[in-house]
């Protein structure tokens, strides 16, 4: 490689700082013009030379180097990117001598070979010194990323970071320094590190934090990754793992509701193990635990504001400040409604008024209830809904042993099977009510300590037990009627205007019956005798066979009548 040598020049060759000044019409003096030719004997060609720039023309520069005439530089190779000329008359510049005579007499000069050559040997300097190098990255090549150190280098994927880079098109246009790891000029081949520069910055910096580190001390660091259970956070060169319990006081479910990867914060480590080099790291810990005073701040039957941070099945959690929750069970969310899932009641985000029922600071528990901000309903139910009172509602539900009426909002009222009708015996609310239905009941009885309210549907309308039955139907009487149920024991016979009688199995025929069914059928049209009649205890007794009897009596004391 052609070594950099100083221009030996006699004192007083170079022209003056006039840049008007020509060399050429200078009076040179023989011994000047000797020096001169001896001073440019001892330059060879292929070195590089130092001289100053006498000319600039559309195209070319002309230099002088202290011989007899001067060299010529094409215009371009001082020209910038941007068309701009780099040099004036008067700059003094470093150049290759090609040749030192060429074929019109004159002296060729290259300033780019100089420059290339330059840059060659501060490279293999740095290299043989292992030192580092400022480079740009220029493009993304296979493998890897091409970089501009004054000439083309190569940088390998796996030597660009600590860890593997994804993306490599960020990274175009940015500088950093650079290690030279191999080197070959023939070749024109240049390999270049960045990881092996970050691993010993990140050796000095691990070495300088191992001398300070120690539980209870509060460092700065930068997260390098995130996870769903935390973040790793560089001390510097050093990384400790940040739990996700050990970010907030309060609720957080994934580490980026608070953090990105790079954000710089303080943290408190909360424990070292200098064996394993493993670091756990608190960031909540810089504040106090909130739950010391909250005792004081939510005293029991104090009203609070706060806002729904979740919904479970059982109830909803309620944030009082950053750090403590409580929870709103499901059945602490209304006087009245019957409530199947928060969800119909609240909605993450909601702020909520709420009352502190109970509070446990050592167990982080605080208990709040919604409905405890508004009056009870039920504790003026018996002013609202007396015994007796005629109410109007709709039926919600129905059940197998009633139907729910719902007379305001939150308040239904139960009317059971056996106040639906005086005189059917009703086995399913169906057969009476459907769901929609508005209907007119009486109140039968309240009881507001249990949240209940009885109504009645027959009982608003007239006992026909205590007033046309005892008229309309005598012991003895013969009616006609539809059976509408068997059982083991007999029929049940619908009579006119609704009210049921029993046929016993024992009165349907003269001999022995096994079975009612083998008797009578549900749908038969029967004529039968009133055998009992018990209104207090609301029972018609019904035979067919008494009434077949006496027909038959009947028929034969009509036969004997004609006979006579």
């Amino acid at each position: 490689m052609p070594a950099l040598r100083p221009m030996r020049m006699p004192k007083g060759s170079l022209p003056p700082t006039d840049p008007d000044y020509d060399p050429r019409s200078a009076d040179l003096t023989a011994e000047m013009q000797t020096i001169y030719d001896q001073t440019f004997k001892d330059i060879a060609e292929g070195e590089i030379v130092r001289g100053r720039v006498v000319e600039v023309t559309t195209d070319a520069v002309l230099i002088d180097i202290g011989y007899k005439s001067e060299g010529t530089v094409p215009l371009k190779e001082f020209t910038t990117p941007q068309g701009e000329v780099a040099v004036q008359v008067g700059t003094v510049v470093d150049v290759y001598l090609e040749s030192k005579e060429d074929s019109e007499g004159l002296i060729v000069l290259s300033r780019e070979k100089a420059e290339k050559i330059k840059i060659w040997e501060q490279i293999s300097r740095v290299y043989e010194q292992g030192g580092a190098v400022q480079g740009t990255i220029v493009g993304k090549t296979k493998g890897g990323l091409m970089v501009d150190i004054g000439v083309r280098a190569f940088l390998p994927g796996s030597q660009v970071d600590l860890r593997p880079a994804r993306d490599l098109d960020r990274l175009i246009g940015k500088t950093f320094p650079m290690k030279i790891i191999k080197l070959n000029q023939k070749r024109g081949n240049i390999v270049l590190s960045r990881r092996e520069l970050l691993e010993e910055e990140r050796k000095a910096l691990k070495t300088q934090t191992l001398a300070t580190l120690e539980e209870g001390k509060v460092f700065r660091g930068k997260i390098k990754n995130i996870t769903e259970y935390g973040a790793f956070v560089d001390l510097g060169g050093l990384d400790g793992l940040l739990h996700i319990t050990d970010m907030s006081w309060g609720r957080l479910n994934h580490p980026t509701e608070l953090f990105q990867v790079g954000d710089e914060i303080e943290v408190v480590v909360l424990k070292f193990d200098r064996t394993t080099e493993r670091i756990s790291l608190g960031y909540k810990q810089r504040l106090a635990d909130p739950w010391e005073a909250s005792d004081r701040k939510f005293p029991v039957g104090s009203k609070v504001k706060g806002k729904v941070v979740s919904l479970v099945d059982y109830g909803a959690f309620v944030e009082l400040e950053p750090g403590v929750e409580g929870l709103v069970h499901i059945s602490e969310m209304s006087w009245t409604q019957r409530i199947k899932h928060p969800s119909k009641v609240v909605a993450i985000g909601d702020v909520i008024e709420v009352m502190v029922l109970d509070i446990d600071k050592q167990a982080k528990r605080i208990s709040l209830g919604m409905k405890q901000v508004e009056p009870n309903p039920w504790n003026f139910i018996e002013e609202r809904y007396p015994v007796g009172t005629r109410v109007e509602g709709k039926v919600r539900n129905l059940a197998d042993f009633g139907a729910f009426v719902e007379l305001e909002d939150g308040i239904d009222g139960l009317i059971h099977v056996s106040d639906m009708s005086w005189t059917k015996r009703v086995r399913h609310p169906s057969e009476v009510l459907k769901k929609g239905d508005k209907v007119e009941a009486l109140v039968l009885h309240v009881d507001r300590h249990n949240r209940r309210i009885s109504l009645g549907l027959k009982q608003c309308q007239p006992d026909p037990w205590q007033t046309t039955v005892p008229e309309r139907y005598r012991v003895g009487m013969d009616v006609t009627g539809k059976v509408v149920r068997l059982t083991d024991f007999g029929a049940f016979v619908e009579l006119p205007d609704g009210i049921e009688g029993l046929l016993h199995v024992s009165e349907m025929s003269e001999g022995r019956v096994g079975k009612p069914e083998d008797v009578v059928q549900v749908g038969d049209e029967l004529s039968m005798k009133i055998i009992k009649l018990d209104a207090d205890e609301r029972k018609i007794g019904l035979s067919l066979r008494a009434y077949r009897e006496a027909r038959a009596a009947a028929e034969e004391d009509e036969g004997d009548f004609r006979r006579r």
